[in-house]
């Protein structure tokens, strides 16, 4: 019977400290997709000397856990990310020295020590704003109020395990025409509930021609405003570090 092998040495010290990050995702960097961007923050977080905490075993990763990523190709203002870490550090002076060593377009904009609670269970909504190109301001309305008028948008999308229908209006809390629209360029702000499997930006564009004839004439441009709590009128967004912002008092 082969012998069991076991790492050699003594295992890595335990985390002290947790620091949940906020970073945005914009211009060229929305089209990076998330093992990209793992590439890039592991890179950046040596570069700026952040004391990672890292998992036990033959091969020791980083402690990162990433929480509700934008779809590749959607901007974004508010993705999220933990980081558990083997010393007590400055959450600014890990937010300003992470940001220098990130390219531009991966922009780091807030860094809290965590609090109680899951991060992740706390993304219950994003609200997006979508950019229609093209699309008169009138009618795009007429396309929101036929949307929201069905019990159910059904739409077809390829996964792993092969295709399947999504029921694309069920999520989307609210649509709205946001502020900006025009007669050349329509602007929709649409907070959407997470969930599994979820439906994106594209689902809804996707059942809006499906629905209402919606014209694209060129693709969307896609950004998320924000992801958290659903506040308690449920159509808008909270900021999901709030909690651990009170925590330490600031």
């Amino acid at each position: 019977m082969a012998r069991q092998r076991t790492p050699e040495g003594p295992p890595p010290p335990p985390p002290v400290q947790k620091l949940r990050i906020r970073y945005a995702r914009r211009s060229r960097l929305r089209f990076s997709s998330s093992r990209d961007f793992a590439r890039s923050l592991e890179r950046a977080l040596r570069r700026a000397a952040v004391p990672m905490a890292y998992s036990a075993g033959f091969h020791p990763h980083p402690r990162i856990s990433y929480a509700g990523g934008a779809p590749t190709g959607a901007a974004s203002e508010a993705e999220y990310l933990e980081i558990s870490l083997a010393e007590r550090v400055d959450p600014d002076s890990v937010r300003a020295a992470l940001d220098a060593a990130l390219p531009a377009g991966l922009d780091i904009i807030e860094v809290v020590e965590a609090g109680p609670g899951s991060l992740a269970e706390r993304l219950e909504a994003s609200e997006w704003r979508i950019e229609l190109p093209g699309v008169a301001t009138g009618v795009a309305e007429s396309a929101v109020a036929a949307f929201l008028g069905v019990a159910e948008a059904p739409v077809r999308r390829m996964f792993k395990t092969g295709e399947k229908t999504l029921d694309a209006r069920g999520p989307v809390v609210s649509m709205a025409i946001g502020p900006g629209s025009d007669d050349h360029c329509a602007i929709l702000q649409v907070v959407v509930r997470h969930t599994t499997p979820s439906v994106r930006p594209d689902d809804i564009l996707t059942a809006l021609r499906a629905v209402a004839a919606l014209p694209m004439p060129v693709p969307a441009r896609v950004t998320r405003l924000a992801q958290g709590p659903l506040t308690g009128a449920g159509a808008g967004v909270a900021d999901p570090l709030a909690t651990d912002k009170e925590a330490v008092g600031t």
